[in-house]
């Protein structure tokens, strides 16, 4: 029957399941995600600054608590704006690429030993258009998506870090 051998496949893929666990999870690093709600994300400059410093404090410390720091995250943000392709007939471009690097150091309070000190690059696309407004509107789409990439790509490292910490 056709039915037994999906139904088997089914119940494979569901005893299995429970043997898949995150890399960076409490099970695996005990005290991982208390370490990671102690990071205290000093202020960063500018509007990007801004949107990366908010993704960074709710994805390291989404539980609304605010626990005694232990850690500090210096970050620095670096943006460029490139666009690769003129049109020909406007002489203006018709897409521009946001670029973000960010510079960062995890720095531990009691000792100020530096656990982690890397960077971190992310992009986005966005069209152009003649209308100033709808192009200042997706340029500042594009820094939230950027921004958005980076805290992910730095949660990542910090959380990595902090499991290999002394």
């Amino acid at each position: 029957m056709w039915w037994s051998s999906r139904f088997a496949a089914f119940a494979l893929c569901l005893a299995m399941s429970g043997c898949f666990q995150p890399l960076y999870s409490e099970a695996a690093h005990p005290g991982v995600v208390d370490a990671m709600r102690a990071v205290a994300v000093t202020p960063i400059k500018d509007r990007i600054g801004h949107y990366l410093g908010e993704d960074l404090i709710h994805d390291l410390n989404g539980s609304g608590s605010s626990p005694t720091p232990l850690y500090r995250l210096d970050v620095t943000i670096a943006l460029t704006t490139q666009t690769p392709t003129v049109e020909s007939q406007i002489s203006a471009a018709s897409a521009a690429t946001a670029i973000g690097e960010a510079r960062f150091s995890l720095v531990r309070l009691s000792d100020n030993k530096v656990l982690l000190n890397a960077k971190a690059q992310s992009s986005a696309v966005y069209d152009r258009t003649p209308q100033r407004f709808a192009d200042l509107r997706a340029a500042r789409d594009a820094e939230l998506r950027m921004a958005r990439a980076l805290a992910d790509e730095i949660e990542v490292r910090v959380g990595a870090a902090l499991a290999n910490a002394d």
